[in-house]
């Protein structure tokens, strides 16, 4: 992947690529002063000031150099992402080196350099990567336990997923088996909840109700929660490989899919759907977890600064939502996607037709929670509010 690829300073009105000249001095400026250094001057706006840059490499020398341990954090977002899609990768970096007091120094991995969904998932696994962040439904292969998020309309909101995540509840099912499988959970990203998002050329209009997307295919990833929402639904739920969905819905292989709004801004979709109906269904959210063999083997010290600049970045990322949402429905709006938000009444034929009340859920509700009694107990979770506050939109 060649290096320009990772820096993405989402020039308004554009595709999401930096334009020419700043792609030249970003490429120059890592000739000279390294990725990491190049980055954090492109993001602190000082990539043309030479003096400036000339500073933020010799920190960024001097962080590394005085560090006990340079970690690699990896995501499978363009540095600059945040703009839209606020998964905070800059902030996690700078959180961990202050909180920990320099003795970490965090090498950043953006854009699917060491790989995106399982692949990346497994590098964790296994401690070739220290941190990552990824989706739930990608972990939901190691971790099954996480799948729960996507059942339909109990957590889809964003209030009642964060106030789910931060529960003692969740932490006291979920989170245990997460760390049976070899990972710790470290934070949640919240972005907003996944939608329908129809291709060019397939509807007249937006999906309002389910009956518009009976039969279609539906591009739907590896969680099997997700194929079985879209097959109570009445369509086609169809495994595409995220890398390869852009192309199959330009090629009609699939009709539709369910990101949020902002992630299909970032990813490019701008030009392959036609509308995005706003469902509120499911959260399409994010994780950082790490490697819990290398957790347990740093210093409390290094531990309690890592969970510190969790916490931390946790915080920036809900109070960055709803300027990310703005920008991300401007763009796709200038873009000529229309950005439909359903009725009550849609809202409640969607439910109606694919929510967790549902007797279809049962069987999943007691492998995946241990009982009705404590799915019960999560879904109370997600009224209780634990000092996180984060706009819904909704």
């Amino acid at each position: 992947m060649s290096l320009f690829n990772h820096f993405n300073m989402f020039k308004p009105g554009a595709s999401g690529e930096p334009s020419l000249p700043e792609r030249r001095q970003f490429m120059s400026t890592v000739g000279r002063y390294g990725f990491s250094a190049a980055v954090v001057g492109a993001v602190g706006g000082v990539l043309f000031s030479e003096q400036a840059m000339a500073q933020t490499a010799q920190e960024e020398g001097e962080r590394r150099a005085a560090a006990e341990t340079t970690i690699v954090l990896a995501t499978g977002y363009r540095v600059g992402s945040t703009r839209a899609y606020p998964i905070m990768q800059l902030n996690y970096k700078e959180n961990i080196q202050n909180f920990t007091g320099g003795r970490v120094y965090v090498r950043l991995a953006p854009a699917g350099e060491l790989g995106v969904g399982d692949a990346l998932i497994s590098k964790v696994q296994n401690g070739s990567v220290e941190i990552a962040q990824h989706s739930i439904a990608n972990l939901a292969p190691f971790a099954r336990e996480v799948d729960l998020i996507n059942i339909p309309y109990w957590c889809g909101n964003n209030q009642n997923f964060v106030n789910l995540v931060t529960s003692q509840t969740w932490k006291d099912v979920v989170h245990s088996k997460v760390e049976d499988r070899g990972f710790k959970v470290l934070s949640y990203v919240c972005i907003d909840p996944r939608t329908v998002a129809v291709r060019r050329g397939l509807l007249d209009g937006p999906a309002k109700t389910p009956e518009d997307i009976r039969g279609i295919k539906f591009r739907v990833p590896a969680s099997e929660i997700l194929q079985k929402v879209y097959r109570l639904l009445g369509a086609n739920p169809t495994p595409v490989a995220w890398g390869e969905t852009s192309s199959a819905m330009q090629q009609g292989v699939a009709d539709a899919l369910d990101p949020s709004v902002q992630a299909l801004l970032v990813f490019g979709f701008t030009d392959v759907v036609r509308s995005i109906s706003t469902i509120q269904s499911v959260a399409d959210a994010q994780v950082y977890t790490c490697n819990k063999q290398w957790f347990d083997s740093q210093s409390a010290t290094i531990q309690d600064g890592i969970m510190q600049a969790a916490e931390t970045t946790f915080r920036e990322n809900l109070a960055k939502v709803p300027a990310a949402r703005a920008y991300a429905y401007g763009e796709m709006r200038r873009a000529g996607v229309e950005i439909y938000t359903p009725t009550d009444d849609e809202i409640e034929q969607w439910r109606a037709r694919c929510g967790h009340h549902l007797s279809d859920w049962d069987s999943t509700k007691l492998e995946l929670a241990g009982s009705m009694e404590v799915f019960e107990e999560l879904l109370a979770a997600t009224e209780g509010y634990n000092g996180y506050f984060v706009d819904s939109n909704s």
